[in-house]
C-alpha cells in the first residue's frame, strides 16, 4: 500500500494564496475502478482509496506515515510563478502592443 503526500491545488475559482489547504496523504487505488451495468455508476472493491488525511505540515504527514509504516512518494508543489500587474501599465509609453480602442 503505497501513499502520496501532497498538497493540493488551489481551486481554479480563487486567486489568493491565503486560505490553501493543508498536507494530504492520500492512498494510491490498489484495483481499478469498474462500472455497475446497472445504473453506470463506477465501483471499487478499495476502502483504502476512500481515506484522505490532512495534516498542518508536511513534516507532520511524514512521521504519521513512517510511525504507522506506510511506505509513501512525497510530492512537493510547484513554485509559484507570479506576474506583477498595474493597471498603470495599460497606458505605459513603451508598451509592446499600441493602444487601441
Amino acid at each position: 500500500m503505497l501513499a502520496r503526500i501532497f498538497r493540493p491545488a488551489k481551486n481554479a475559482m480563487q486567486s489568493g494564496q491565503g486560505m490553501r489547504a493543508d498536507w494530504l496523504l492520500e492512498f494510491e487505488p490498489a484495483s481499478a475502478r469498474r462500472s455497475d451495468p446497472l445504473m453506470g455508476w463506477t465501483q471499487t472493491t478499495d476502502t483504502e482509496g476512500q481515506v484522505r488525511l490532512s495534516f498542518e505540515t508536511k513534516e507532520d504527514a511524514v512521521r504519521y506515515a513512517e510511525a504507522h509504516g506506510i511506505a509513501f512518494q512525497l510530492v512537493d508543489p510547484k513554485p509559484v510563478k507570479r506576474i506583477i500587474k498595474a493597471y498603470a501599465d495599460n497606458f505605459a509609453f513603451g508598451r509592446k502592443v499600441p493602444w487601441t480602442h
